[in-house]
């Protein structure tokens, strides 16, 4: 019965809606938006880890990309922000400038005279908690010659961070702000505006000691 303009949803009704939308209440068109950007991410990374930029590696990240998503499927990490084309630009171009920094500075410290190197494993929790931010701020550390992402907390959003040429608290300091650009640089790029505004949070960088 109906009252009014009340109407009563029927089975077919009920089926309509479940159809339009993905598990977790996620619509098909996010769904796929979600997948495209994940195809981004891992052709990106593929074709850096080769560091040459060809059809050949294009084509077989996209292979690549599809048989981890299909074979492993993650749990779904929904692409809330959008894309910013001036802040995609300045973050390719500083991380081209950190990977030739980063490749001098070790390079001197293999050949220099005198000490080993100290290294230490360092806790950065970053102050936009996205499991998108958080990947993407690893791999983008880990592919900076020096320093390898050796652990993650998802649920504090912490990095632990193997580093190289590391001397004393300052230095430790130095690179865990490093670590916090590369965080404000990616959510710059293609981050929402709640999470350019979680930017301004003080990080909890002191619950992070070298060892």
């Amino acid at each position: 019965m109906t009252a009014g303009n009340d109407r009563i949803e029927t089975p077919d009704d009920v089926r309509s809606d479940t159809t339009s939308a993905a598990p977790g209440g996620l619509s098909r068109r996010i769904r796929w938006r979600d997948r495209a950007v994940a195809v981004a991410v891992l052709v990106t990374v593929w074709t850096l880890l080769w560091g040459v930029l060809s059809w050949a590696n294009l084509l077989s990240g996209l292979l690549v990309s599809a048989v981890v998503l299909t074979v492993f499927p993650l749990p779904p990490v929904t692409f809330a922000g959008r894309l910013r084309p001036l802040g995609l630009a300045r973050f390719s171009l500083q991380f081209f400038v950190d990977l030739v920094r980063a490749s001098a500075q070790l390079s001197w410290m293999a050949f220099r005279p005198g000490r080993q190197p100290r290294s230490a494993i360092i806790r950065v929790p970053l102050r936009v908690r996205s499991d998108l931010v958080l990947t993407l701020t690893g791999e983008v550390v880990s592919l900076v010659p020096g320093s390898l992402i050796v652990d993650t907390d998802q649920a504090s959003t912490a990095l632990y961070i193997h580093v190289i040429g590391v001397a004393d608290r300052a230095e430790v300091e130095r690179f865990r702000r490093t670590v916090y650009e590369v965080e404000a640089r990616i959510v710059r790029a293609i981050g929402s505006d709640a999470e350019i505004r979680q930017l301004d949070t003080p990080p909890t960088a002191s619950q992070g000691d070298p060892t």
